[in-house]
Formats: C-alpha cells, structure tokens, sequence
C-alpha cells in the first residue's frame, strides 16, 4: 500500500473503501434471517437422521406378554 503522502487523499479514500467492500464481502451470510438459517440447519439434521424416532421394543414385548397372560388364562379355565 502506497503512503498517504503520495496520493491524494481523494484516491486513498476510495482504495480505503474497496479494501472494506473486499473485507466485507468475506464475511457474506448466506442466509437472509434466522429462520431461513434454522430451516436449513433443521433439514440438514433430518437427513443425518438425528431426529429419527428411536425403535423401541417396549410395546411389541408388553403385547406378547399379555397375549401370553391371555392364552394362559384360557387355558387355565378349559
């Protein structure tokens, strides 16, 4: 970068002001708002799998027992 002194400060301003356009431009989001953000961070997580329903076998175990309770009984009153 050339010295103040050299330039006139007309030209160093506007060099100044493209340095910071260059600079800004660097931290650009590619979201617009919040809620585009979460959007994405929701759909991005969903296809990862981290919000699948965890496979349970509680309910398919309670339902042999109790046909088991069932069949006992029935067979207990024959």
């Amino acid at each position: 970068m050339d010295s103040i002194g050299r330039r006139n400060p007309q030209a160093a301003l506007m060099s100044l002001e493209a340095y910071a356009a260059s600079a800004r431009g660097g931290f650009a989001c590619l979201f617009s708002n919040s809620d585009e953000y979460e959007r994405a961070l929701i759909a991005e997580r969903r296809a990862q799998g981290r919000y699948a329903q965890p496979k349970r076998r509680w309910p398919l175990l309670m339902l042999i027992g109790v046909m088991m309770m069932i069949a006992g009984t029935v067979l207990l009153l024959v």
